[in-house]
């Protein structure tokens, strides 16, 4: 199935406002005193984020739970990967067989944290950010997806696979 720019963008919003989650996250006092919230600043060096973003690695096992959960990442909504017994898998992004092969960690955190900063037209929503974004249901707001521990348990798990 191919979307068009309109429908990416409204599966983008879907998937957004579907998996957004409230962990370690930093309130702050925004414009006209309204709070917002914000996440630690992270160092992007090239195309990659080279430092955890805990401090330490991620556990495989739960990663491809994460990445498996239709609930949680839903990333097969648009992955297709080395799953047989996931049925209705993606092709609306980069098949994720391979993924530890093709890029280094640091890379795929930073496509996992706002794969935006690499291509500005992504339709792979940002896992790790809350700022700056638009159409967000009143209770996502300030949220981001998916926790810093649970983008380094994907990264962790997408880093075995090789082939």
């Amino acid at each position: 199935m191919r979307l068009g720019a309109a429908g990416a963008a409204l599966m983008a919003a879907v998937l957004c406002a579907t998996v957004a989650r409230a962990q370690g996250v930093q309130v702050v006092q925004g414009v006209q005193g309204m709070q917002q919230a914000s996440l630690p600043a992270l160092k992007i060096v090239g195309d990659a984020i080279p430092d955890s973003l805990t401090g330490h690695k991620g556990d495989p096992a739960r990663g491809r739970a994460i990445v498996l959960n239709r609930q949680v990442g839903l990333c097969l909504l648009c992955h297709s990967g080395p799953f047989p017994e996931e049925r209705f898998q993606g092709n609306m992004a980069p098949d994720l067989k391979g993924a530890g092969a093709r890029w280094s960690e640091g890379e795929l955190r930073l496509r996992m944290v706002d794969a935006r900063k690499l291509n500005p037209q992504t339709i792979m929503p940002p896992y790790y950010r809350v700022d700056g974004l638009a159409r967000v249901a009143a209770g996502f707001r300030g949220k981001p997806i998916l926790t810093a521990e649970q983008i380094e348990d994907v990264v962790a798990y997408l880093m075995t696979l090789k082939d």
